[in-house]
């Protein structure tokens, strides 16, 4: 579904922000993106959703080049940032209205709005203005117009922040039944215990560089994620054999 090949992104100045990044999310897994402050999580996954240009190598989403294909690759996913940007003088539901025009929804429209908003307990204040809204109300408005046009990937930047702990479970679940349905789920997140017991495979990347990919349960072994990335923060800044060979580990 999500193809990410020699990923290199320079910024002005020299900056490696990513340096030779490949791994894959394949249709039905749930993904974790770790990594410390400033590994570069944040800069891959705005390449990926086509927000951000890079300097090298290519991405691909169900087949179409987020480089050469825009509309087409954007047309497959969602992306959830950490801080989602939204209109803060339209009404929530009018915002949902206008994100389900753009990805051409029609009538189920209004029954996925109802479903969303009813399970984030957001019903009430649709018809208020988005500014009036708290930090994890918007986060809520976010995660509803990203997920009711159903979309075969869903890419989230530190999603969890900001979500009390109904929302988070509830999203969760929501997840899962994407991935269910068919779809997959790429996101960045510090928790590491939700990753540990959500995610299907684990990437971690540590100064712009991939240091380790696989199964969760392979990544894991005997130990805790936790542990796994304390032990890999701790190492040198060159990739070791495992990492070397996990980025064409695509299974």
């Amino acid at each position: 579904m999500l193809e990410i090949e020699h990923l290199t992104k320079v910024y002005p100045g020299g900056k490696r922000a990513v340096d030779d990044v490949s791994f894959r999310v394949q249709a039905g897994q749930i993904v974790g993106f770790i990594g410390h402050n400033g590994a570069g999580k944040t800069t891959t996954l705005r390449c990926a959703a086509g927000i951000l240009d890079f300097s090298e190598g290519v991405i691909t989403v169900n087949g179409h080049d987020v480089r050469t294909q825009p509309v087409a690759a954007k047309r497959e996913m969602a992306f959830l940032p950490d801080n989602p940007d939204l209109y803060e003088f339209m009404t929530g539901v009018k915002y949902l209205k206008f994100i389900a025009d753009l990805y051409g929804m029609g009538d189920e429209r209004t029954e996925r709005i109802r479903r969303y908003a009813d399970a984030f307990g957001l019903t009430g204040a649709l018809g208020s203005p988005i500014g009036g809204y708290s930090h994890g109300m918007k986060q809520k408005l976010a995660l509803i117009s990203a997920l009711m046009h159903r979309p075969k990937l869903f890419i989230l930047d530190e999603p969890f922040v900001g979500l009390d702990p109904q929302a988070a479970f509830l999203m969760k679940g929501f997840l899962r039944e994407l991935c269910d349905e068919g779809g997959c789920v790429l996101f960045s997140t510090h928790v590491l215990e939700v990753a540990e017991k959500l995610c299907d495979r684990i990437v971690i990347i540590k100064n712009g560089r991939l240091v380790e990919q696989g199964e969760t349960a392979q990544v894991i072994g005997n130990q805790s994620l936790e542990d796994v990335f304390l032990e890999l923060a701790a190492q040198t800044d060159a990739p070791g054999p495992a990492a070397r060979e996990g980025e064409d580990d695509h299974a």
